[in-house]
């Protein structure tokens, strides 16, 4: 398995309410999954800040779960890919509830268009409506009157909004994840597509540009930030890339060596019979250095050709067979393609910061009026904290 984490600790601004409810997520779960690769002692490629954020992530959709086992890497139990982030999750559940505003006019009139029907009874229009406005309506609510605040600030600054805003966003957040699969990978986890997140990301991409005049990065952060994160921006030793099998004892190895001799399938071989938690990926532990591993078994794998299969190795941990799969050659990062992402991510960072006070700012002396919640309703330059309660921004 791969000595990476996906972290997305890039959580579009919101409100503090959606802040608390993230922290309420992040006491739930921490979103971290262990693969059996033990790995080696070395210093965190993250900030404090970025893990937080990204163990807010899994929430109730992880899609990683803990497996116990051994293998080859230095430290045992170490935390591999981080899953979905809280921007995700919450964002799904977001794209659910506007749906209550889109399938009738809030309070119009009819509502007796039959939507399904049960041993010919029929549910109408009007209770679904009914049922999604209790369920999700006022969230999903109070999110549109914070867009519509948003772009009233923005036009009245005379902000410039692009769809290429959205995407640096989204680069921003796809810092965090070992490659374009992994993200993929979230996003169909979550029952979402980029379509449905460039949706999601709008507001705060919008937040972002508002606020941008407000904020410190100096060219200094930026290098700072890359010097600290090399390995974010591809710069990495001499890897390999290897699945294997591993056993307790060396007659179990002599005897499954054999089989794949005989032309077994190494990927079935390695699920059926390996002790490993990486089995269940038919023994793949992706790309890793030199020093990643246990001696013995990094010297075997970095020997071997690609496609071929190493001789029993024992190590510590047992008894392996490796099978050797790709093979990179050391990278370095460059620092000019970087800066600019990188920017975009430390003014988000700054803006997450800024942003609670300014929403809060922009309610007080905006004029709202809320059907679904009337006591959220507002005269303009009301209470500081009217309509704040329940104000899920998307993330």
């Amino acid at each position: 398995m791969n000595n990476k984490e996906s972290q997305s600790n890039d959580t579009p601004i919101d409100n503090e309410t959606a802040k608390e409810e993230n922290k309420a997520q992040e006491n739930e779960t921490n979103g971290e999954s262990q693969e059996n690769v033990v790995e080696a002692d070395k210093p965190e490629e993250t900030s404090d800040s970025d893990r937080a954020a990204a163990e807010t992530a899994v929430a109730a959709a992880a899609p990683y779960s803990a497996a116990a086992g051994a293998s080859p890497r230095l430290e045992a139990a170490a935390p591999a890919k981080k899953g979905a982030t809280g921007w995700i999750v919450l964002s799904a559940v977001l794209a659910i509830a506007l749906i209550v505003v889109l399938i009738k006019p809030p309070f119009g009139g009819g509502g007796n268009e039959t939507v399904a029907t049960v041993n010919g009874a029929n549910i109408t229009q009007q209770e679904l409506y009914d049922l999604l406005v209790k369920v999700n309506g006022e969230p999903a609510l109070d999110n549109l009157i914070l867009e519509k605040l948003v772009k009233q600030e923005a036009d009245a600054a005379s902000v410039k909004f692009t769809e290429q805003d959205i995407t640096d966003e989204i680069n921003v957040i796809k810092i965090d994840f070992p490659s374009e699969d992994d993200f993929n990978n979230v996003l169909l986890q979550n029952n979402l597509t980029l379509d449905d997140l460039r949706e999601d990301m709008r507001l705060s991409a919008m937040i972002r540009k508002v606020l941008e005049p407000k904020t410190t990065v100096t060219d200094e952060d930026v290098k700072a930030y890359f010097d600290a994160n090399l390995a974010k921006f591809g710069e990495h030793g001499e890897q390999v890339r290897a699945s294997h099998i591993l056993v307790e004892t060396k007659e179990e190895a002599d005897a499954i060596l054999a089989e794949l001799k005989g032309g077994a399938d190494f990927a079935e071989t390695a699920k059926a019979k390996s002790g490993d938690g990486s089995a269940a990926n038919g023994g793949d532990l992706g790309f890793f250095t030199k020093e990643d591993m246990v001696e013995p078994f990094s010297k075997a794998a970095f020997a071997l050709e690609a496609g071929a299969i190493s001789d029993v190795v024992q190590s510590e941990f047992g008894y392996h067979i490796i099978k050797k799969t790709d093979y990179r050659e050391a990278a370095k990062a460059n620092f000019d393609e970087k800066k600019d992402l990188i920017r975009t991510k430390l003014v988000i960072d700054e803006v997450r910061t800024l942003s609670s006070a300014w929403i809060t700012e922009i309610r007080a002396k905006a004029k709202i009026t809320n059907n679904l919640k009337p006591e959220a309703t507002t005269p303009a330059g009301g209470a500081a904290n009217a309509g704040a309660e329940g104000g899920a921004a998307k993330e």
